[in-house]
């Protein structure tokens, strides 16, 4: 029997620790995060003072908020139209490989060397809109959102997801993915794509409609 051949990965960077960093176990974010979130949540509640009912609303701000980074960090960043030399190398360094080679396990989830910097990137923008305390409950709840996103994202490459949400979810990615056409940059959620349009199948029956 013919030994299965291990699987090649896109090489991103010729220094070897940039290389290494692009790379990431599935697990690792869970790791990173999840402490942040609870730690988040704990000060929300012994530090700040906030109650059952606070803490479930900022969960539903930070997941909804979520759901829009998401596809808006999809559509109009990671799949962004570049034109010089370093906005392609950029565009393909945190997605355009992933498109490449959608089954390099290592790369379906985001590595930390990206994740932390997007992430600061956006605690920053949010603070300017949200006051303390707030924006801690809000924030451990974003990063929520983030989790249920990667390893959705992680399922849909990897798992047969055979619940009927998981699977249409899972067939929504993979039409992304194969499908020949723009659209459905909603991971975890198609919400925006319904809104603003980017589902080609939902686009097409409104119009026969």
């Amino acid at each position: 029997m013919q030994a299965k051949q291990e699987h090649q990965s896109i090489r991103l960077f010729e220094n070897e620790l940039l290389e290494r960093l692009s790379h990431v176990h599935p697990i690792v974010p869970l790791l990173l995060w999840a402490p942040v979130a609870l730690w988040l949540y704990v000060r929300s509640v012994t530090l700040h003072g906030f109650g059952a009912l606070d803490i479930a609303l900022m969960l539903l701000a930070g997941l909804f908020a979520w759901t829009l980074a998401e596809y808006t960090l999809h559509r109009f960043v990671f799949h962004f139209k570049a034109r010089s030399k370093a906005g392609k190398w950029f565009v393909y360094l945190f997605h355009g490989n992933h498109h490449d080679d959608p089954k390099d396990k290592t790369r379906l989830v985001m590595p930390p060397a990206g994740a932390i910097p997007i992430m600061a990137l956006l605690y920053g923008l949010f603070s300017l809109f949200i006051p303390n305390p707030w924006i801690e409950p809000f924030m451990a709840s974003f990063i929520v959102g983030y989790l249920i996103y990667d390893y959705i994202h992680y399922s849909t490459h990897h798992f047969p997801m055979k619940n009927p949400v998981a699977k249409f979810l899972k067939l929504y990615h993979l039409k992304h993915h194969y499908a020949g056409e723009t659209g459905r940059y909603g991971v975890s959620s198609p919400l925006w794509d319904w809104i603003l349009g980017s589902d080609p199948e939902r686009g097409r029956a409104g119009t026969r409609a």
